[in-house]
């Protein structure tokens, strides 16, 4: 349930607090005073389409919060997506800057305009003044029966296993205008992928063969520069290990006179020591160092033939393992492709699996559809419309996606005539009145706590003003109704009544704002006469008023 409304500098409204009771809630006043304003900033709230022209002239942001009570499966989305706050409660905060950049807020922590919308779906149903031109759309009607069915889901499924069947379905078509150029496609890559598969390059072997033909080719230059150091170090008449020796053995000596020269003794001594190391590793490397003619031509063939494939393929040596993998897969989605009695089979699957679904969706329709035909045809009994029909037809058509049957409102405004579609035989009042008996009966089943009516009771008035005016009463007794009305004869139906006026701002630009009171009995009668009588109100006009809000 709404709790409270707070407007910040919103198209003509620069402060307004607003709190909300149970039950049935209207709001009147002179057309455009901004009573439908109240009504943009709450969907704003609620994850609406925001613009830099929704704030307020003069002002440099609009900000709007709506306080709700919430019920069990809000308190779990709440949970599911961590943003719960005080129990009980939800707070909605909306911010859009002269720039045209919203923030949401969901308890204080930042939300994102698809969240703040599912949220609002769980907590607010808005009927606007032009509802009843969604009845003269085909789709309109369709989709007002799925959401009163709760079939969305179902019709969600429906046109997803729609979209897979066409989708196998176009396959076919294609493979067989265009099955020539498939199979010569299929043949190329099965032939590059033999090819490669032959030559069976390992990841990284290019390099590895690179420097294996390296050593192999200069093998011996790397012999005979081996032999040369170990000579040089160890081997030769005056080798260099034991010149440094000797020259370590004077040092030493000449250390004991002067201590100075003890830590070079240590490094001749270390450096001694790292030179036979030295030795040992070069003789055990020339150990495992061999000439080779024949490894090294194999090593320059296999080197020809993978710089070869290179070349043909159009790809670096290095990357002919992951081409292969490339073309394989091109090979096995093309395989699938090709195979046209496996694409055939798979798209007759999908073919089944939609009707199946589309049939149980139709099944489901007939029911709510004969429900819901004899809901509206009730109501337009008390809406000067006796003896009038309302139908909900599901005619059977090709299959698409959204369903086999095709929609349609089907009406007879009078006894003894024939149900024709509603856009055809409609007036506008009909229409007017048809519209409010669907979206009450519709609102009447929702589980949504806060049902808002922007202006459907336009087009009529009188004494179906006064049956309107009653129906949503009878609907605030489930549910949390506000209304927005221009009609006394619902106006004084309501339990709580606000009042919105325009007033002119003390200053010199002399700017427009709303504002909005909370009505005692006496502004009631004052309120509701005015809406009887126009600019002047009269005894009698008032009595009327006082009449009206004693039924």
């Amino acid at each position: 349930m709404l709790r409270t409304l707070s407007v910040r500098d919103f198209v003509i409204v620069d402060s307004l607090e607003l709190e909300f009771a149970p039950g049935f809630s209207v709001l009147t006043g002179e057309t455009g005073a901004g009573k439908s304003i109240l009504i943009d900033a709450l969907a704003l709230a609620l994850g609406g389409r925001g613009d830099a022209g929704m704030i307020r002239e003069g002002a440099t942001k609009a900000d709007i919060s709506a306080e709700f009570g919430i019920r069990e499966q809000v308190g779990e989305w709440l949970v599911a997506n961590e943003m719960h706050g005080d129990e009980g409660s939800l707070l909605l905060r909306r911010v859009i800057d002269s720039a045209g950049r919203s923030r949401g807020f969901i308890n204080g922590f930042a939300a994102t305009t698809a969240q703040m919308r599912e949220l609002g779906e769980m907590l607010v149903d808005i009927h606007g003044q032009h509802a009843h031109q969604a009845l003269l759309r085909t789709d309109g009607q369709r989709m007002l029966l799925d959401r009163h069915a709760g079939l969305l889901a179902e019709a969600d499924t429906v046109a997803s296993a729609y979209r897979v069947w066409q989708a196998l379905a176009k396959k076919c078509r294609e493979f067989e205008s265009n099955a020539r150029s498939i199979l010569m496609e299929k043949e190329r890559l099965e032939w590059q992928v033999g090819e490669l598969e032959q030559l069976a390059v390992k990841p990284g072997e290019w390099h590895e063969i690179n420097n294996e033909h390296s050593r192999l080719a200069h093998a011996a230059s790397l012999i005979e520069g081996v032999q040369e150091a170990i000579s040089a170090i160890s081997e030769a008449e005056q080798p260099i290990v034991s010149r440094l020796y000797s020259l370590q053995q004077k040092i030493a000596k000449l250390s004991d006179i002067d201590p100075a020269l003890q830590p070079v003794t240590e490094l001749l001594d270390s450096a001694r020591i790292q030179l036979q190391e030295a030795t040992y590793e070069l003789t055990d490397y020339l150990s495992h160092v061999e000439l080779d003619p024949e490894r090294l031509s194999q090593v320059e063939a296999r080197l020809e033939a993978i710089h070869s494939a290179g070349r043909k393929f159009r790809v670096a040596p290095e990357d002919l393992p992951s081409e292969l993998d490339e073309l394989s897969a091109q090979l096995k989605q093309l395989a699938n492709v090709s195979d046209m009695e496996a694409l055939r089979k798979r798209e007759m699957e999908a073919g089944k699996v939609y009707t199946e679904a589309a049939q149980n969706l139709s099944r489901k329709r007939a029911v709510v559809a004969k429900q819901l035909s004899d809901a509206v045809t009730a109501a337009m009994q008390d809406l000067s419309m006796a003896g009038g029909r309302f139908a909900v037809a599901l005619n059977p058509c090709e299959p698409g996606i959204n369903g086999i049957d095709q929609v349609e409102f089907m009406v007879a405004g009078h006894a003894g005539t024939a149900l024709r579609p509603l856009t055809k035989v409609a007036s506008g009042g009909e229409l007017a009145r048809i519209s409010l008996a669907i979206s009450v009966i519709t609102s009447s089943a929702t589980a949504t706590p806060t049902l808002i009516f922007d202006e459907v009771d336009s087009g009529i008035g009188g004494a179906v003003a006064e049956v309107v005016g009653r129906l949503l009463k009878r609907l605030g007794q489930e549910h949390q109704v506000l209304c927005v009305t221009h009609l006394p004869q619902v106006a004084s139906q309501a339990s709580q009544h606000f009042q919105v006026s325009k007033t002119e701002l003390s200053d010199k630009a002399s700017r427009p704002v709303s504002r909005i009171a909370v009505l005692d009995p006496k502004d009631r009668i004052e309120e509701i006469a005015r809406m009887l009588g126009g600019i002047e109100i009269t005894a009698t006009t008032r009595r009327h008023a006082r009449e009206l809000l004693a039924l």
